[in-house]
């Protein structure tokens, strides 16, 4: 298990950083950087539009899917992974999460468009898709498309078992130190809701979803502003503290100049992608069901995913963190505390109910964000064996959530890390392969006459 652990921390450090880097850099340029020219129409064509009429086909609303994919992102790691970030990049690490977001948009967007684009309708007549359908029907070399499609879902498929098992294990475990409950009992009550929502199909959780995550992510974005109000005074100091480190890190972090600034980026870089969840695959195939009239159009909901996950929540958590000056506690960079950072400056804010907040918050993040990768895990297992498979591993994550709640299989916990790389990989190399058609669909929807983009422009003018 230990060189499992050594090779998963070696794939996920640098290799997988510059790769999706690079890929990032990669679309940004090819779509003419499209998330720094048309902000003000992203917003527009996306929650701008929330409560009209959709036009287009498909299973469920785009803002719908818009909650399902950030279902997904905005978990544990949005509270207990910032703080370890800063704490071992310094407070510059922000900084270069804020920047591999931005750059980051351009590659969720593409696949979540060919996620659109290669759609299909599946026995139940609801939309499916994702990387395995547009590995499969896009790729001309059909043998490669269909190798990279069955590695790609087997391995989420399975990748998510020990997944959910860790995320119900954290929810469980916080919910025990705080209210003094049963880690079991935390366990099944999550696993009785879960299993009430994913068996009522993608329209169920579509419906929850667009309820729970505009709540739970108000509740938090609202608690933490408060502590950010309270520290008002601090504001420019923080900033400060933020793009100086990002540059110029403090020495304290260990190792050379410029070994240190390497450990600030990798890791400002990384809590980005982890939160985001660019390059996974996943949010296609939340998005492939969104009534819509052109990929594209759905793709810019990906673009607010990030904004929402990672430049709001994320820099929620950071600034509450750094404000509160937690993160310069004697005992902040022992391992057992960095995860515990953010409910510190909570408790440390509101007294004993700051760290009830982050209890609640915490389990809702975890709650929402399994009751969508058991969907997820589904659809795999659909892609690969048929609709009974999705409805039998429904039941295998189910139980899982209960094992995991109770701390079992924990060996399984340790290949994680590992499996999520080899998810990531297949999906990276059919985005690149398949970036000539996203290309194309993006001049479609923004130059063609009378249609999409101009059209909408005109409607305004």
């Amino acid at each position: 298990m230990d060189t499992i652990v050594s090779v998963a921390d070696f794939l996920w450090g640098y290799p997988l950083i510059i790769l999706l880097f690079v890929v990032s850099i990669y679309l940004t340029v090819r779509l003419k950087l499209f998330q720094f020219r048309h902000p003000v129409y992203i917003f527009q064509q996306t929650l701008g539009r929330v409560g009209k009429k959709t036009k287009g086909d498909g299973t469920v609303t785009p803002f719908q899917t818009l909650t399902m994919a950030l279902s997904s992102t905005i978990g544990a790691a949005n509270i207990v992974g910032v703080p370890v970030a800063i704490m071992l990049g310094g407070p510059g690490a922000v900084f270069w999460m804020w920047i591999i977001a931005l750059l980051c948009m351009a590659l969720k967007f593409g696949e979540t468009t060919l996620g659109v684009h290669y759609r299909e309708k599946n026995e139940a007549g609801e939309y499916v898709g994702g990387p395995m359908y547009y590995m499969k029907k896009g790729i001309k070399w059909k043998t490669l498309g269909t190798f990279l499609a069955v590695w790609y879902a087997a391995v989420l498929m399975l990748e998510l078992i020990p997944s959910i098992m860790v995320q119900s294990n954290s929810v469980a475990s916080t919910v025990s130190d705080s209210f003094e409950i049963n880690p079991l009992w935390t366990g099944l009550f999550i696993a009785a809701a879960t299993a009430v929502v994913v068996f009522g199909g993608v329209k169920r959780i579509g419906t929850v979803t667009s309820c729970l995550v505009p709540f739970m992510a108000l509740f938090y974005i609202i608690a933490g502003s408060i502590i950010i109000f309270m520290h008002v005074d601090l504001i420019p100091e923080t900033f400060a503290l933020i793009f100086t480190e990002a540059f110029n890190p403090s020495a304290a972090l260990g190792g050379g100049a410029g070994a240190v600034l390497a450990e600030t980026i990798r890791w400002g870089f990384a809590r980005g992608i982890y939160s985001n969840e660019a390059g996974l695959g996943t949010s296609p195939i939340a998005h492939a069901a969104a009534k819509t009239d052109h990929p594209i159009r759905q793709g810019l909901w990906a673009v607010i995913q990030i904004i929402v996950d990672t430049l709001v929540i994320c820099t929620i958590t950071a600034l509450v963190v750094l404000m509160t000056g937690v993160w310069q506690h004697d005992d902040a960079h022992l391992d057992s505390s960095r995860e515990a950072l953010t409910a510190r400056a909570f408790t440390q804010s509101f007294g004993d109910i700051g760290s009830y907040i982050v209890t609640i918050a915490l389990f809702l993040f975890v709650f929402s964000t399994i009751t969508v990768v058991v969907f997820y895990g589904a659809r795999q297992a659909e892609f690969l064996f048929g609709l009974w498979a999705g409805k039998v591993m429904k039941v295998v994550y189910v139980v899982s959530i209960v094992i995991g709640a109770v701390g079992g299989a924990t060996f399984l916990w340790s290949l994680l890390d590992l499996m999520l790389f080899f998810v990531i990989l297949p999906n990276i190399i059919a985005v690149l392969i398949m970036s000539p058609k996203i290309i194309e669909l993006f001049k479609e929807f923004f130059n063609t006459k009378g249609k999409y983009y101009l059209k909408d422009i005109e409607k305004k003018n």
